[in-house]
C-alpha cells in the first residue's frame, strides 16, 4: 500500500464514526464493471455497491441525464410537483404493476413507510393501535428503528431495544410457522422475496402463494421487500413476478437509482385509498428532481438495453461456474440464489478468501460469516464470470488447502 492510500485510510479512521470495518482500499473511479483505486490498481467488481450499480460505471446516458438535471433543478420539496418525479412514477408503475408510489431517500425509509401504511390501513378498519406485523427470522430490512424492529436477527436489535413493538417472527418458507403467529391483531406479513443479508434464501413459490391466499382471506397486507432482489437482479423486474404473487405493498431501492440515493414504497390502489393521507407521512428530499431523473433514466436504460433478459442469460452461466466450484471443493457446501444474486455456502468463515480476492483484484462481499455473496453489475458478461471464477478458484486453493 502506498503512502497516499495509507494517509487517506488513517484520516478516515480519525474522522468517520467507526460503524464499518472497511477493507484497506481507497476507490477512486469506475469503468464498466471495473473499479480503480487511487493508485491505479484495477478491481473486477462483483459487489456493485451492494447490488446498487446495476448499469456499471461510466454509463454515458445515465451520467448525462444527471448532469442535465443538475443544470435545471435539483430540489424543490414536495409542496410542488416536478416532471422527473411524474415520469419516474409512471415508468415504475408500469414495470411493477403497482398503483401508487412514494419516493424515499433509502431502502430503510421505504420500509418505514410501508410499516406506517400497513398500520394506518388497519387503524382505519377498527380504530385500534395494537395491530401486529409478522416478519421472518434471518431477515434484514434496514437500520432505522422501524426497519430494525422487523429485522429477524436478534444481534442487530439487542442493543437498541425496545423497538416499535407488536412484531412476531416466523420462519421463511414454513407456512405453519407463519400461521401460528397469526391472530386477529395481524395487519401485515412482511418478508424479502429473496433474503439477502440472511444468507441468499429465495422464498418458495408454494410458500408465497399460501401467504397470498391467507392475506386475501383475512384482509392482511402482504408486504414484499425487493430492495436488494428487485430491479432485474433475479431475471425479473421484481422477484415476486416470477411467481405471480403480487404484494399489497412493496419496497425497492438500491439499483432503482444506480448510485443516487433513492428508494420507494409502492402499493395497490386498495391500500392507497385506505391508508396514508395528507399529513400522515412526508420527506424533505424524497422524490426530488435529481433523484427521480436518475430513476427515470435507469428504468429507460433497463428497457433499451434489455437488462432483465440479459440477466437471465448470463446468470445461468454464473450458476454453472459456481456449481463447478461446489463440486471441486469439499468445504463449499452448496450454491443458492436467483439470477445475479447468488451465494456460495462454506463450512467455515469466508473472510480470508474475500481478503485474498481483493489483493488479486476481485471485489466480493459476504452474507453472514460463511457465505460469499455475488451481486455484480447486471451488465456483466460471460468473460467477466470466467475472470471472477479464475481469481476465486486461486484464492480458494491458497486460503484453505
Amino acid at each position: 500500500m502506498g503512502a497516499l492510500m495509507q494517509e487517506y485510510i488513517e484520516e478516515a479512521e480519525r474522522d468517520l464514526l467507526h460503524t464499518y470495518n472497511r477493507y484497506p482500499v481507497v476507490l477512486d473511479r469506475g469503468d464498466g464493471v471495473y473499479l480503480y483505486d487511487i493508485e491505479g490498481k484495477r478491481y473486477l467488481d462483483f459487489v456493485a455497491g451492494i447490488a446498487v450499480f446495476a448499469l456499471g460505471y461510466g454509463n454515458r446516458a445515465y451520467n448525462d441525464a444527471l448532469k442535465g438535471q443538475i443544470d435545471k433543478l435539483i430540489h424543490t420539496s414536495n409542496y410542488y410537483y416536478n416532471v422527473p418525479a411524474v415520469e419516474a412514477a409512471r415508468h415504475l408503475k408500469a414495470v411493477s404493476g403497482m398503483d401508487r408510489v412514494f419516493f424515499t431517500n433509502s431502502g430503510a425509509e421505504a420500509v418505514e413507510g410501508a410499516i406506517k401504511a400497513a398500520r394506518k390501513y388497519a387503524f382505519l378498519k377498527d380504530g385500534k393501535t395494537d395491530h401486529e406485523i409478522i416478519a421472518m427470522n434471518h431477515s434484514f430490512h434496514g437500520r432505522t428503528m422501524g426497519a430494525l424492529s422487523v429485522t429477524g436477527n436478534p444481534h442487530y436489535r439487542e442493543a437498541f431495544e425496545p423497538g416499535i413493538g407488536n412484531i412476531r417472527f416466523a420462519e421463511m418458507n414454513d407456512f405453519d410457522s407463519v400461521l401460528s403467529c397469526v391472530s386477529d391483531k395481524t395487519c401485515a406479513i412482511l418478508l424479502e422475496t429473496v433474503q439477502g443479508e440472511g444468507g441468499i434464501y429465495p422464498a418458495q413459490e408454494e410458500f408465497l402463494k399460501k401467504l397470498r391466499a391467507l392475506c386475501d382471506e383475512r384482509d392482511i397486507l402482504l408486504i414484499l421487500d425487493e430492495i436488494q432482489c428487485g430491479m432485474g437482479r433475479t431475471g425479473y423486474w421484481f422477484a415476486w413476478q416470477k411467481y405471480g404473487v403480487k404484494p399489497d405493498i412493496m419496497m425497492t431501492a438500491k439499483a432503482l437509482g444506480c448510485g443516487v440515493p433513492v428508494g420507494a414504497f409502492l402499493m395497490t390502489e386498495k391500500v392507497g385509498a385506505a391508508s396514508l393521507k395528507a399529513g400522515d407521512h412526508g420527506t424533505t428530499y424524497g422524490g426530488n428532481p435529481l433523484a427521480c431523473a436518475a430513476v427515470a433514466k435507469v428504468l429507460e436504460l433497463f428497457e433499451q438495453n434489455h437488462i432483465v433478459e440479459h440477466v437471465r442469460e448470463v446468470s445461468g452461466y454464473l450458476e454453472e461456474k459456481l456449481d463447478g466450484l461446489v463440486s471441486k471443493y469439499d468445504f463449499i457446501q452448496t450454491r443458492r440464489g436467483c439470477g445475479l444474486m447468488q451465494g456460495l455456502v462454506f463450512d467455515r468463515p469466508v473472510g480470508p478468501v474475500i481478503q485474498k480476492a481483493l489483493e488479486r483484484g476481485l471485489i466480493l462481499i459476504n452474507a453472514g460469516t460463511q457465505i460469499i455473496r455475488f451481486v455484480p453489475p447486471l451488465v456483466i458478461g460471460k468473460e467477466q464470470v470466467d475472470e471472477m471464477i479464475a481469481i476465486l478458484d486461486g484464492c480458494l486453493a491458497e486460503a484453505f488447502e
